[in-house]
């Protein structure tokens, strides 16, 4: 299970770290992308597995409201994202809301040959 599971991990870190400076991805958005329709919640626990710092952009993935997950239980990582995003010119308010549309990461865009 051990294997299966850094398996998975691996793969959403890869996925993630195709995303641009100044982008955002959706947990759901990479879930789909490595082929894992509807574990949204599980590429959230992916990412918290992370050992930080961190050479993979996980402050780049949000929730699908356009939100920081604001919360106690993340132990301070939740501020962290939202400076890490003002720092790459993402506004953030202070409930963590921010314009998702606008900086939302297209793969596909520029998928060339």
């Amino acid at each position: 299970m051990e294997s299966s599971s850094s398996t998975f991990d691996q793969r959403v870190w890869s996925e993630v770290a195709r995303i641009p400076h100044g982008r955002l991805a959706t947990y759901g958005q990479i879930a789909d992308l490595i082929g894992a329709y509807g574990c949204a919640r599980q590429v959230g626990w992916a990412l918290r597995r992370l050992k930080l710092p961190s050479t993979v952009p996980w402050h780049r993935v949000v929730n699908a409201q356009g939100r920081i997950a604001m919360s106690l239980s993340r132990e301070g990582s939740d501020w962290m994202q939202r400076e890490l995003l003002m720092a790459e010119g993402i506004p953030v308010d202070a409930e963590g809301r921010l314009p998702l549309r606008q900086f939302l990461w297209h793969p596909d865009a520029h998928a060339g040959a």
